[in-house]
């Protein structure tokens, strides 16, 4: 299933790599253009050092069969911002998708420890990262995309409100983090629905980023080699599968009915019809539940 978003424009925020860059391809899938941000462009890296860059996923997104544009953007800098959603109003008359998947997180949590051990600096920089850059984005380009009907906001988070709820997520900042941007796009769905739009927030499962792939030592192509290394990694999907969530949301005329909701990759993949690049739905969240949580051996069977 494709979904048809020819003459959408959307704005990725945070592309480069992971979540955000199996989203832009896929909504440039649909037919959409894509603005993709991020700080590192192969001219210049960011803090992460990664390979990874705007232009690539850029690239990557007009292959798909959209248009995709790249801008250097650091989203904690609202003139940079200011900046490009300028751009966007100059080049495309008005912005129809958002979606807010700034991390840059993943050096700075320091797993299982309370806040008095946990680095003061990087805890707090991983506030600034991933909720002051979301304000200051969404404060922007939400202007912009109300401007007409129909906006669809995607706040990018890790686990369902559900889910997070329930469990401490390993460390005081990570767990506000990832617990705070499902309420963030509940409180704009609110303000949002008057002017005819919608805001979710959307966590993947276990998704087998260039990062997540490399810890494991294994590429896209055999990743069932990380098994050895982690059983549990069966669960895991393809950054493309959260992308298609997206694009699934974007293409549903009825979208608004999701309003204020945290939903999941398999939870829409369910409602939508569409699988993971394999024909698979993994059920990631329920898994971790009642698998991996209880400690039972790995086994993924009744979970794809």
């Amino acid at each position: 299933m494709t979904a048809d978003l020819k003459g959408k424009v959307a704005l990725v925020a945070g592309g480069t790599r992971g979540a955000g860059r199996g989203i832009a391809v896929e909504l440039g899938a649909g037919g959409a253009t894509v603005y993709v941000t991020g700080r590192t462009t192969r001219a210049q890296q960011s803090e992460y050092g990664r390979p990874e860059t705007i232009e690539e996923t850029a690239e990557l997104v007009s292959a798909a069969g959209g248009h995709g544009i790249a801008m250097q953007v650091d989203h904690l800098v609202p003139d940079e911002v200011e900046a490009l959603v300028a751009r966007i109003h100059a080049e495309q008359g008005g912005l129809d998708i958002l979606v807010n998947d700034i991390w840059g997180g993943e050096h700075l949590t320091e797993w299982d420890k309370p806040v008095w051990e946990h680095s003061l600096d990087k805890g707090l920089r991983m506030l600034r990262l991933a909720i002051d850059t979301h304000f200051i984005t969404a404060h922007y380009a939400l202007a912009l995309m109300i401007e007409r009907p129909g906006g669809l906001l995607v706040e990018m988070t890790d686990g369902t409100a559900d889910y997070n709820a329930t469990h401490y997520r390993l460390c005081p900042y990570y767990d506000l983090v990832k617990t705070g941007t499902n309420r963030m796009a509940w409180a704009h769905a609110r303000d949002l629905a008057p002017h005819g739009a919608t805001a979710v927030s959307l966590s993947p499962g276990w998704m087998r980023s260039e990062m997540m792939l490399e810890i494991y030592g294994v590429k896209e192509e055999n990743w069932r080699d990380g098994t050895k290394v982690q059983p549990h990694f069966v669960i895991s999907e393809t950054p493309r599968f959260t992308g298609r969530a997206v694009a699934a949301l974007a293409a549903d005329p009825d979208r608004s009915r999701w309003n204020g909701q945290s939903l999941s990759s398999f939870q829409l993949a369910e409602t939508y019809g569409f699988t993971d690049l394999d024909g698979t739905r993994p059920d990631c969240w329920r898994y971790l539940a009642e698998v991996q949580e209880p400690g039972k051996p790995a086994d993924d069977t009744g979970y794809r």
